[in-house]
């Protein structure tokens, strides 16, 4: 029988052990107190493989924010020595306009003013001034761009019942759009300024009745969910003892109309703006409704002031200081008005 000597170098067998047993102690005391070893170790594998170099940057790879300029919501501020890079998508914000703090009696002495809550008027406008509201009518859509009133907690407890008599207004110049213009339209005469907001006056609720004082509703609109508005509208004036309302419909170009004398506009939508000061505190809220029959909550129709600006260009509130403004005017914020559940 032939016997076949085997060629080349062959360690023995417990050498071969040892040298296992040896590199994969060293490779358990080099990766031991990385965070992911086995991925380090891969990931250093791979780069010696083919050829990588780890230490030059990938000009393809976001940035990542340093670790100490990350904002930390405790009023902490961010490490100033150095700048945190912005993703590519990001836009940089631009800076509110800072002012120094407004002390409660100027704040009181703005609140005090006549019309601090009227919103801007232009050198053009048509401004009716009633007992108890202001309005700005348009012509050309044959209704008031918004009424404006304070609401006292004193005028909603009065015992006076309203008419229903509707009546052209006469200090309008351009004239305003009369009660047949709504016969058999299908929309309500709606108010803008409610009737029962002003019980304690029979003056003033007949005022309500000026036909530039109402704008075409949705019957199930009108009785509904502007209804359950104004009712709430009522109920913060008890709370708040006054609140400032402005309201009105949402004008724009190519809405439909009604009308055998006139042509009245019939808004798709209606807005209703409040604000509440009591020095130094300040907080507005705002409402935007399409009409139409609705059985959502109230809250659910709830924006910024500022949504309203943009979609009637209205400036609300301009003689609130700009910090104030921009502030209330920025968010509503339900839960400050509601028991939100």
């Amino acid at each position: 029988m032939t016997h076949y000597k085997r060629r080349g170098f062959r360690l023995p067998n417990n050498t071969l052990l040892l040298l296992i047993v040896f590199f994969t102690v060293g490779l358990f005391l080099h990766y031991g107190g990385k965070t992911k070893p086995v991925l380090t170790f891969w990931g250093n594998l791979k780069d010696s493989i083919l050829g990588e170099n780890t230490t030059v940057p990938n000009p393809y790879k976001v940035p990542e924010p340093f670790e100490d300029t990350l904002a930390v919501d405790d009023g902490t501020a961010a490490a100033p020595n150095k700048e945190q890079i912005p993703l590519p998508t990001e836009q940089k914000k631009p800076q509110l306009k800072t002012e120094e703090p407004v002390s409660i009696e100027e704040l009181t002495r703005i609140a005090n003013q006549r019309d601090f809550f009227l919103p801007a008027i232009g050198s053009n406008d048509q401004l009716v001034r009633r007992v108890g509201y202001t309005l700005k009518y348009v012509e050309k859509y044959e209704q008031a761009a918004w009424v404006a009133y304070v609401l006292q907690d004193e005028q909603i407890v009065g015992g006076e019942e309203r008419e229903n008599e509707f009546m052209p207004d006469p200090v309008v110049k351009s004239g305003t759009a009369i009660t047949t213009d709504y016969t058999k339209s299908g929309f309500d005469r709606g108010h803008l300024a409610p009737a029962a907001d002003f019980k304690n006056s029979y003056q003033v609720m007949k005022e309500t009745f000026y036909m530039s004082n109402i704008s075409p509703q949705h019957p199930q609109f009108n009785r509904g969910i502007w209804l359950e508005l104004e009712k709430m509208v009522r109920i913060w004036a008890v709370k708040y003892k006054k609140v400032y309302v402005v309201t009105g419909p949402v004008l724009k170009n190519g809405l439909p109309t009604i009308g055998r004398i006139n042509k009245v506009a019939v808004p798709e939508q209606f807005y209703k703006v409040i604000l509440y000061v009591n020095p130094p505190y300040v907080k507005g809220i705002a409402f935007l409704m399409k009409n139409e029959p609705s059985q959502q909550e109230l809250s659910t129709f709830v924006v910024s002031i500022d949504q309203i600006e943009k979609l009637t260009g209205i400036d609300f509130f301009p003689r609130l200081p700009d910090a104030i403004e921009s502030k209330i005017e920025a968010k509503s914020k339900p839960g400050e008005w509601f028991r939100l559940k």
